[in-house]
This record gives structure tokens, sequence and C-alpha cells, in this order.
């Protein structure tokens, strides 16, 4: 069972909320308060027998005093400790914040994104990359010739003289059309309609391409849909030449996005609409119902943009290596105003070459290779060229059927490990694309019922995850950090080699063993499964 010694220590706890982005730290300091109130519906911290130094204690919660708030109570019972935790380093004294130094002309309101903030949270504790660690946080898929049937990936490149020079902002041209081509074979073979090159601009990654889409964005309202990839948030408070609305969707409907919500945005006035798909974190994907739907909405009255770099990661046709794509719902590639993300980061598992693409109408395409000569200067022209190969459609139908078994065997380890650790899958909560997990927490106990709490155990047994209120990508209206939407969920990313995720499964394990509420005794030995070809 936990102990007090075992919930944390409260400089260490409070340390790490002082590190949350702002608004969000504003209100970190009311956690501890939440803890010590406990909650009708969940087990709190008070529920927990304790137990000093690894024995279990005959007293009961009654002996923590009621008058006392359980921080007070958590630095009475640290002062009597030798170290504060049995199972974490030594608690720090708390932070001295000097006074903050002038910098004239620097913007210092930009915050870090969830990946770079769990990231910066885990350097701090010894992580640096190492595989005694289980990254579960970083959004990127294994990179190395570790999936069955897969093409082995290039350890060095050709770079001919004609690589050496500047490419052009939009792209070469060979890489233009390689795209273009592996669109009409794969999604527009009954469509009159084709893609040619001119309707696709190479970009230096998925980031670089989103900021390039709202640097030509004017004059509208533009929705998109919480939660959604946290790197949005910058790209959507860049630029001031469109307003951003953002639409919540609801936990009761698994966060679908409902076509009905989307006659509502385009009835206010709402001309651009931004979703991933498949979705990012929840690892759902709208069905090719429900997207031609919402093609025929928008097609007169609403630019969509479609981020489907997860589109490759589709587990519902039995990993036959299909996808689901806005390319094949478009009836005029020029006229239909869809703009389509999508590249070699995840597709390919080539995360460190930043060739990306964004496909749509010519006069968008033209638009978007002009805002690159002043934003980001365009592609590494030596990647370009040698990713034409990796475009042909035979090839991307394999590489798309490997990666699709693959994964999906991973995401159903992690599912099988944690059902038998209590946590609830259903059909609609069950990822059928990405390689994202949702993860409800809301049946822990304490601490362990938040994200933040849950991280900073994570932390002890060297698991990384990213809290859910991450994904909330508009923070600025938020006040109270409790009161975040997801503030109970965490994203799991089982997109590291198997063996990270047996590490992480079993990091999480130790943790609900110790707090009481693991439903079974830990083996010895965690056996890693064996991968399926």
């Amino acid at each position: 069972m936990a102990n007090e010694s075992d919930e944390g220590s409260v400089y260490e706890f409070e340390r790490l909320e002082s590190t949350l982005p702002a608004p969000l730290k504003r209100s970190a300091s009311s956690l501890l308060e939440i803890f010590s109130q406990g909650n009708s519906s969940q087990t709190s911290l008070r529920d927990n027998r304790f137990v000093d130094n690894g024995i279990p204690s005959s007293r009961t919660p009654n002996h923590v005093p009621q008058n006392n708030s359980l921080k007070n109570h958590l630095l009475n019972k640290l002062s009597k400790s030798e170290n504060g935790r049995d199972s974490s380093p030594i608690p720090v004294p708390r932070p001295k914040f000097n006074e903050e130094i002038h910098k004239p002309a620097m913007n210092t309101s930009q915050s870090s994104t969830g990946v770079l903030w769990v990231t910066e949270r885990a350097g701090e504790y010894g992580y640096d990359g190492q595989d005694s660690w289980a990254n579960l946080g970083q959004g990127a898929p294994e990179h190395g010739d570790t999936v069955p049937g897969s093409f082995k990936r290039p350890e060095s490149i050709p770079v001919p003289d004609h690589a050496k020079e500047y490419a052009p902002t939009a792209g070469i041209k060979e890489l233009r059309e390689a795209v273009a081509n592996y669109y009409n074979v794969t999604y527009r073979k009954n469509q009159n309609s084709k893609y040619t090159y001119k309707n696709v601009c190479i970009v230096p990654g998925g980031r670089a391409g989103l900021t390039r889409i709202a640097s030509i964005i004017s004059d509208c309202y533009l929705s998109f849909f919480l939660p959604d990839y946290t790197a949005y948030a910058e790209m959507l408070s860049l630029f001031k030449n469109f307003s951003p609305i953002p639409v919540p969707l609801s936990e009761a409907d698994n966060y679908d996005i409902h076509l009905e919500m989307i006659r509502g945005e385009l009835a206010r006035g709402v001309s651009a609409l931004l979703t991933s798909n498949p979705r990012n974190p929840t690892g759902r994907c709208m069905t090719r119902a429900q997207l031609a739907t919402l093609h025929q909405l928008c097609r007169e009255k609403c630019l969509l943009i479609m981020d489907e770099f997860y589109s490759h990661y589709y587990y519902d046709d039995h990993c036959s290596g299909s996808s689901i794509s806005s390319a094949e719902y478009v009836l005029d590639v020029n006229r239909d105003p869809v703009l389509i993300l999508n590249g070699l980061t995840k597709a390919f598992r080539l995360p460190g070459w930043r060739i990306c693409w964004i496909v749509g109408p010519e006069d968008y395409i033209n638009a978007l290779s002009s805002a690159g000569s002043f934003l980001d200067g365009g592609s590494n022209a030596p990647f370009q060229y040698a990713a034409v190969d990796f475009l042909e459609p035979t090839r991307v139908l394999t590489e798309m059927k490997a990666l699709q078994m693959h994964f999906k065997m991973k995401r159903d380890y992690i599912i099988e490990r944690l059902t038998r650790m209590g946590f609830e899958f259903t059909e609609r909560n069950t990822p059928n694309s990405t390689f994202y997990l949702w993860l409800h927490l809301s049946h822990l106990p304490g601490k362990l019922s938040n994200s933040l709490g849950f991280f900073h155990e994570c932390l002890h047994e060297k698991v990384i995850v990213v809290p859910g209120f991450f994904f909330l990508i508009n923070p600025q209206n938020l006040s109270r950090l409790e009161d975040v939407i997801w503030y109970n969920y965490v994203r799991i990313s089982y997109g590291p080699e198997i063996g990270q995720l047996v590490k992480g499964m079993d990091g999480i394990e130790r943790i609900l063993h110790r707090f009481g509420c693991l439903p079974y005794d830990i083996p010895d030995k965690k056996q890693t499964p064996e991968l399926e070809n």
C-alpha cells in the first residue's frame, strides 16, 4: 500500500508544478489541497493505509489530523523521515526564483508543448535518451529495422551535384510528382480529376507545413477540435490574420466529431476547419462515410485542413495496407478547398529526415510556396531526392501492411497489460489508428487519478507519459488546473520498440502495486512478447 512518503515529497511535487506552462501553473498549488479533500466516488489519499519502512501499519486513516491539510500532514511526516521518500530522490529545497530579467523585444509568453515539457522534466530526473527509461511520451514511431516485412532504412544517401544546390521552396519536381502519383493510384482511381506536381508542396516537417498554412489564411474564423495535437497551439496563436475557434468534443461520445457539430460551425460563419484524422491523442479515425459527408458539407463553404500524418496506422481493415484519406473524397483537385498534410515522418518512420508534404489546389500550393521563401527556406535537397523511390505505390502498400501488423501487435500488448491492471477498454475507446492510447485515470486512488500526479509517479519509475491537459490547445481560457478537461487522462505512445513498452507497462504496474490498487501480485519477471511476422 502507499504511504505518505510514497505519495511524493511536497517540495518535489511543487517544483514539478512550478514548471508548468502559464497559466496552468497559476493553479498548481491547489493540487495538494485537492488530494487532501478526498472524493466520495474515488479513493483519496486518506483512504490508503500507511506503511512505515515497507511494513504495513495498524493505524487507520482516522489518524490523519482532520483539521490539517494533506500538505501540512506530509510536511510533518517528511520532517521525521530520513529522506522523505523510500523510492525517490532526496527532496530538493524549495526553489528560489530570481526576479525576471528584462529582455527587450523578446516574446517570453511562448510555452513548451506537452512532449517537450515532459522530456524536460524527465531530464531533471536523469533521462537523457538512454535505454533504461521507457519513453512513452514522444510522438514518434520506432525508426530502426525492427518491423518485420518493412524495407531497410537507409544508412546513407547519395548527394549528387544538383542536390547540393538550394531546392525550390515548393520542393523538387521529382518528389512532387511521386507524391501526386501515389495519391492518384491509391485514392483517386475512380476520379477524373487527378493531382499533378503542381498540387504538391514539399515542406521541412509537419510543423513547418502547418505554419505555412496559417500564414496564408486570411480574414476568417478557423475552428479546431479538442483534444488534438499540442503543436496546433503555437500555430494558432502565431498569426493574427484569422480567429481560432476551439470546439470541445464530448467524452460521452468518445471524442468523435459529429457532422451536426460541423453544420453548427458552418452556420455560425466558420470558413476553415483544422483537424487530425486519424486523431491525436485519442487514436480514433473518422469512417469513410463520415469523411464523405464532411467533404459534402464543406466543399462550397469551408477550407478543410486535414492532418493525416497517422493515416498509415489504420487497423480496422485486418491490416491489409488500406488507409483512409480525404484525397478519396475530393471531386476537383483544383476547386475543392482541401489541404492534406502527410510525410515520411510517421508513414515511413523517418522523423529525422523532416520531409513532408501538403496536397491541395494549385492556387493554395503557389501561396504556400511563396510563404516558404520567408518562413523556412524549404526542405533539404539531398533527402528529397532520396525519398522519391519511397513513394512507389506498390512499395508503399507493402510498407503499410508491415507497419499495421506490427503496431497492432504492440497496441494489443499494452491494452492486454493495462486491462489486467484494472483499466477498462471497449470497442469505442480502443484506438483503431495512430500509435496512441488515451488512458482514463479517474478510477485510480488519490494523486494517480489526475494526470500530473500520475506523471509524477511515472518519473520515479523511469516512464514518460504526457498529461492530458496539454491537449487542450487553448489554455489561455483556464483559471484552475483541476477544471481542465482531460485532467484525468494521459496519452501513452506505443510508437517505441516493444522492449520499451514492456518496461513502461512494468513501471505502471509497480506504481499501482505501491498504491494498493493492482488486482494481482506482481510476477517476478515479464517476458517480452514474440513479434508476429
